[in-house]
């Protein structure tokens, strides 16, 4: 059934769409789109953002591991680089520290009718994305590219089953989630 479908882009599309829908639905009812709890998460005093991201980073690396060992789908993940990482993780923070949004949440936020995040978040990320891709050439020439890793993940890196990782991964995170919540935070 997968295999079907990935040679099907307009179905790919399709389903990609309805689950932004469904994304940014669910991260409105979590109330990660409001502006006061992701300043919260900054400040370090409230952990909806970091409790719902570690939620869904758990079910998210369980399910695909579980359809990679079902045979339903397989892993292509993509080349990285210290160099790439720091710019993003450099975009990514001024960006989040600024306006209070992160990509997802914004789109959350102009889907909840917040006007900051349409202006600032949306005219931000398209100017970045404009200022990104201007710059890329001489970026990927001279920054981007430095300390590339590949396409490696942790279990190959280790050399081991990727079970051996995903499973005390997510009991980790859990355990966490457990203690932030009976922390009150």
């Amino acid at each position: 059934m997968l295999r079907t479908i990935h040679g099907q882009k307009g179905t790919q599309l399709g389903i990609g769409f309805a689950a932004g829908i469904l994304f940014g639905f669910l991260l409105q009812k979590g109330g990660v789109t409001t502006y006061d709890v992701i300043i919260g998460q900054l400040l370090l005093t409230d952990f909806t953002v970091v409790k719902i991201m570690l939620t869904a980073m758990v079910t998210g690396m369980v399910g695909v591991h579980l359809l990679r060992s079902l045979g339903l789908a397989e892993l292509h993940p993509k080349p990285g680089s210290l160099g790439s990482t720091a710019i993003g993780g450099l975009i990514f923070g001024i960006g989040f520290g600024i306006l209070g949004y992160c990509p997802g949440t914004v789109a959350g936020a102009v889907g909840q009718g917040s006007l900051d995040a349409l202006f600032g978040g949306v005219v931000g990320i398209l100017l970045g994305a404009g200022i990104f891709s201007e710059l890329f050439p001489g970026l990927n020439e001279k920054v981007l590219n430095k300390g590339h890793f590949g396409e490696i993940t942790w279990p190959q890196l280790l050399k081991v089953n990727s079970w051996a990782v995903v499973l005390p991964v997510a009991v980790g995170v859990v355990g966490l989630l457990f203690l932030l919540e009976r922390a009150g935070l």
